[in-house]
């Protein structure tokens, strides 16, 4: 029974009603991809930061996973910035710098 002066407290037949997650896009980069040792909110454990790499997620996903694949360890891609567990900075420029990448060292 509806009564005209009601108003609908609950209903069932929508479900969720949830906001699609909105992305934000990404600052186009000077081209430079960057490579930057981080520790800091990790309780120590280092992982290097790839950063300023152009594509979409599925193509970070898989150069993230070639470059784990090759480095022998973990990582994760994360907002556009993949990152690479342990310090491997050096072998990682050598497997940019391979695929035709201008890479830099970043950070100390």
């Amino acid at each position: 029974m509806m009564d005209d002066n009601s108003r609908l407290v609950y209903s069932t037949d929508s479900g969720r009603i949830d906001d699609p997650p909105q992305t934000a896009p990404r600052p186009a980069g000077d081209g430079i991809v960057r490579i930057q040792r981080q520790t800091s909110g990790r309780k120590g454990k280092g992982v290097c930061l790839i950063t300023g790499l152009a594509g979409d997620d599925n193509a970070l996903a898989l150069l993230a996973a070639e470059l784990k694949k090759k480095c022998g360890c973990g990582g994760a891609v994360k907002q556009g910035v993949i990152e690479i567990q342990g310090d491997k900075r050096e072998l990682l420029k050598q497997l940019l710098e391979a695929k035709g990448l201008k890479v830099k060292l970043a950070g100390g």
